[in-house]
């Protein structure tokens, strides 16, 4: 009777999804509402708030817990010194973020005292300034890193055994390659300058299936090239005209417009690439340059930097035969007008102009022939440059950002305070949910990082070329933690607990694995309640989360607590590498732990 129980469950799980119920209750407004509130078991029964379709399979048996919790905002660090445009986080618990070496001193001095290496972006001078650091998000501690080589608008990813390689830059750092080690704590930056095969200033990099990267675009750069888990490598460029195609033309010397920087990358389950800029998209495979698809103009305006929209690609969610992802899309939201940068920017405009934000988001499903974009819901308020993170729920949030002007020095304003919990299978209207504001500004050269107790790491914003304080947006040097929706302390009760112990933290590709948990409330984990997924982290930097993908492997069993699930079947739908790995119980995550996939 138990293995025809399971099996009756497993089937409702691959019902349509117009049949599921959805996440946390919504109002259709997107309004925010009031703080906490007390939770509740969902009857099952359909409502406005909770039908949702497009033809995935349901994640649950039942209803989701339901919370009005709204979220809640932490200062966890007063003054960390170094700005954080560009940010990681790796597998050894260190969030690893860095500013730009050669438009002066930062706010805080390399350890220890008297550490002053030669910076090649300022005149060959000593520097005894800190441009990058390691922060232990459990402690708040942080350390400085010794960085050479200009890394100002970099791209970056991890290799599969966990290092970070953080590619190109401006000046010194173009065409360099730096990799920071996972298992030494107390490492610098070791660096190769001129190895890439193009300059890489605002590229965006893509884990491929083998563990190398893609690296697309930048500054000039109409060509992407592919580069190795490792510092040696025969550089070789191969040209993609579309970036070229894209680009729009620069009003004068170094009066730069472009739209098409930091492309939007997207690693697709047949090993092909999907690539937007500015606002249009291609599909291509990576070791040839060969276009498989061209995509229609995304309607509505500019996407890529400066205008600096959003974009991600959908949780991959499997079932149980283990092959193809139930649903691959991709969603973009936010820009601004093509000639938003053109009317703001001091090297353009003698008088700035701020162009309000767009607020409408469309939708593709790139592996279908003739693929069309599909208007999404609007957002309730406009935004460029805000981050699009996946949350271990399969929903997502967008947080940061400003509703006015586009990416640049001093190129925006009126911050967009109030993160966004997207819920992206939810019916049109309810999509969208304001959670609790910030009170921070969180603008041009801000970051932020899903970490694995659940919670969202904010960090960064320097609207200025220099660190610059006393004035509107002043340089950001202080780190806060926010608690999304699912925080609510009235749900704890429901929230897993991972038992590192009797989990398997080693995958192997299509290979059953096991997870150990238990409740909170100790009542055991039900087989249909239960959701798996595995995060890649991104390296995120201009509004823009490289790498980052959400999987949801297929449950197959539960008996006594442990979990049975099946490994993602190759490295074209999980790259190989570290993944934060979480249980949630009816859409009540619990903290995640580091396995790694090969």
């Amino acid at each position: 009777m138990a293995s025809l129980c399971k099996t009756f469950i497993l089937f409702l799980l691959l019902l349509p999804q117009n049949f599921a119920i959805s996440v946390f209750a919504a109002t259709g407004d997107g309004g925010g509402g009031g703080g906490g509130g007390a939770a509740d078991m969902g009857d099952g029964a359909p409502g406005p708030n909770q039908l949702v379709g497009d033809g995935r399979s349901s994640d649950y048996a039942k209803a989701e817990i339901e919370t009005n919790f709204v979220g809640e905002w932490v200062l966890d660090n007063p003054d960390v010194g170094v700005g954080a445009m560009q940010l990681q986080l790796m597998p050894n618990d260190q969030v690893v973020w860095y500013d730009a070496t050669s438009v002066g001193p930062s706010a805080r001095k390399l350890e220890p005292q008297g550490n002053c290496p030669i910076n090649p972006d300022a005149n060959n001078q000593p520097d005894c300034y800190a441009h990058a650091l390691a922060y232990d998000w459990k402690t708040t501690k942080s350390r400085t890193i010794v960085l050479s080589g200009e890394p100002w608008c970099s791209s970056g990813n991890l290799w599969p055994n966990g290092n970070f390689v953080a590619t190109g830059g401006s000046f010194s750092g173009v065409k360099a390659v730096r990799m920071l080690p996972k298992d030494d704590l107390n490492a610098d930056f070791i660096e190769k300058k001129d190895v890439l095969a193009d300059f890489r200033w605002y590229s965006s990099n893509q884990i491929l299936e083998d563990g190398s990267a893609i690296v697309v675009g930048g500054r000039g750069a109409f060509s992407y090239e592919i580069v190795p888990p490792q510092l040696e490598f025969e550089p070789k460029r191969i040209e993609l005209p579309f970036l070229q195609q894209t680009r729009a033309p620069a009003k004068g010397p170094n009066q730069y417009i472009e739209n098409n920087l930091y492309p939007f990358l997207f690693l697709l389950p047949d090993g092909n690439v999907f690539l937007f800029a500015n606002d249009r998209a291609i599909t291509f495979a990576p070791t040839t340059g060969e276009i498989v698809q061209q995509h229609p103009v995304c309607p509505g305006g500019s996407r890529n930097y400066p205008p600096s929209g959003s974009s991600a690609i959908l949780p991959l969610k499997l079932g149980p035969d283990n092959s193809q992802p139930l649903n691959v899309e991709i969603v973009i939201c936010g820009g601004n007008s093509p000639n938003a940068f053109e009317v703001v920017d001091g090297k353009n405009a003698t008088e700035k102009e701020y162009v309000p934000a767009l607020k409408d988001c469309h939708r593709i499903h790139p592996m279908n022939k003739g693929a069309t974009w599909e208007e999404e819901q609007d957002m309730p308020s406009p935004r460029i440059m805000a981050d699009l993170l996946h949350l271990p729920t399969g929903d997502l949030l967008m947080i940061n950002g400003a509703k006015k002007g586009t990416s640049g020095w001093e190129d925006a304003t009126d911050p967009n305070f109030t993160p966004l919990l997207y819920t992206p299978f939810k019916p049109m209207g309810y999509r969208f949910k304001e959670l609790k504001p910030a009170t921070i500004a969180r603008m041009y050269h801000s970051t932020s990082a899903l970490l694995p107790d659940t919670k969202i790491l904010v960090a960064g914003s320097n609207p200025h070329q220099f660190y610059t304080f006393n004035v509107e947006f002043p340089t950001e040097l202080r780190v806060e933690k926010f608690s999304p929706h699912y925080l609510d302390p009235t749900i704890d009760g429901q929230r897993p607990i991972i038992d590192e112990q009797g989990t398997d933290k080693v995958l192997k590709y299509g290979k059953p694995f096991k997870i150990a948990a238990t409740l909170q409330s100790e009542a055991p984990l039900v087989l249909g309640e239960i959701k798996v997924t595995m995060l890649y982290p991104p390296f995120t930097t201009h509004g823009f989360s490289q790498n980052q993908r959400l999987i949801v492997p297929a449950v197959m069993d539960i008996s006594d607590n442990v979990i049975t699930a099946l490994a993602p079947p190759s490295g074209k739908i999980a790259p190989p590498g570290y993944y934060i790995l979480f249980v949630n119980n009816l859409g009540v995550p619990g903290g995640g732990i580091w396995v790694h996939i090969d």
